[in-house]
């Protein structure tokens, strides 16, 4: 079984929407593309080497639209990755796919995003942060790289809505800070649920040394 793997881009308040640019979403957010100053060299070579090993793109039906009007065109890293892998498409409607190697996923999104783990190594998710929603609250993901940039935008979709379940996770390797600010976290999920305790007890280091 391969794994779903969520690569997200969000600011300091967890906003996670129209990041790269004002068409990534047409509702009059007024800060699409708050990413683009926030990029550096560093932080490419990251988001680079998030996608190793990717082998297929799962996409919401507005990311996919942007990218299959931009990506065919392109002959670079990103390019020749993604015009050669399949994508798979959720939407409710129908719509009409022209990216050669797009498929529409069937009306049971659960159902079919576990088939295609089933079929691939590596299944990336990017932008697409409905999709991406729907997938936290299903414990529907095996791997969150998340890029956490230094601004704060007070309005915005954020990455968890309103209706996230509680779900523990686990850091995977250390993080990496960019130039800029930008922090890289990579978690992987974790079993179980968020425990409580006594931040009081001995053990949590915040007893009377005196």
């Amino acid at each position: 079984m391969g794994l779903i793997h969520i690569a997200m881009f969000s600011t300091l308040d967890l906003v996670g929407q129209a990041p790269g640019g004002p068409d990534e979403d047409p509702e009059g957010f007024p800060f699409g593309g708050w990413q683009a100053p926030l990029i550096d060299e560093a932080t490419g070579a990251q988001i680079q080497a998030a996608y190793e090993g990717t082998d297929a793109l799962l996409l919401g039906r507005r990311t996919y639209d942007i990218f299959a009007s931009y990506w065919p065109q392109q002959d670079d890293h990103f390019g020749r990755l993604f015009n050669r892998i399949p994508k798979y498409v959720a939407s409710r409607g129908k719509p009409d796919l022209p990216w050669a190697g797009s498929e529409q996923l069937g009306p049971d999104l659960p159902g079919a995003v576990r088939e295609i783990r089933e079929r691939h190594e590596q299944v990336t998710v990017v932008g697409s942060l409905n999709l991406v929603q729907t997938l936290l609250h299903e414990k529907l993901f095996d791997r969150l790289d998340l890029w956490l940039h230094p601004v704060v935008l007070g309005v915005g979709k954020k990455l968890f809505e309103d209706g996230a379940v509680p779900t523990n996770v686990t850091l995977l390797e250390p993080p990496e800070a960019g130039p800029k600010g930008t922090v890289h976290l990579r978690y992987g999920r974790a079993e179980g649920t968020p425990a409580t305790g006594d931040m009081s007890a001995p053990d949590r280091g915040l007893g009377d040394e005196s």
